[in-house]
């Protein structure tokens, strides 16, 4: 039984994962911070990554929407900063890495880490607003959802 202490232990256990089973434990990770999402495409997104029957068409359907989503709510650095809408954009930047097409991968990339990595920059946004949002509990919570998947 694998056990996941550490970014150090996730990101070798990722490493060790197939393309479907990153899309998977990513589409996990990015629907831990779906509440933080304004975007119905966004969400359904989400829903299709977790899907293990998702047709290859209806993936790349999702990954376009949320991709498409994840560029528009992009915002400059240095102007004023609506947290909450960052913490949006994050979301989709989550699912968009889950979902991305194995032709636009590079060797070094890993599509569940960089969805971890997202969705822990959404709750890093809102923790901005909301001080009850917690990062250390998020890690963690990655930490266990990818040691159940592993097991």
């Amino acid at each position: 039984m694998a056990t996941i202490d550490n970014d150090q232990d996730l990101r070798a256990a990722l490493n060790q994962l197939n393309p479907e089973q990153q899309r998977l434990l990513g589409s996990r990770f990015a629907e831990r911070v779906m509440h933080l999402s304004r975007d119905e495409r966004t969400n359904r997104a989400i829903a299709t990554g977790l899907r293990a029957d998702a047709s290859p068409g209806e993936l790349e359907d999702a990954f376009k929407s949320a991709k498409s989503y994840a560029v528009t709510t992009y915002t400059d650095c240095g102007k004023d900063t609506d947290w909450m809408a960052q913490a949006d954009h994050f979301v989709a930047a989550s699912i968009t890495a889950a979902l991305m097409p194995e032709a636009l991968m590079t060797e070094k990339q890993n599509r569940a880490w960089k969805a971890a990595v997202q969705a822990r920059m959404a709750l890093n946004c809102a923790m901005m607003e909301d001080d009850s949002a917690s990062e250390h509990e998020e890690v963690e919570q990655q930490h266990r959802i990818a040691s159940e998947f592993l097991n």
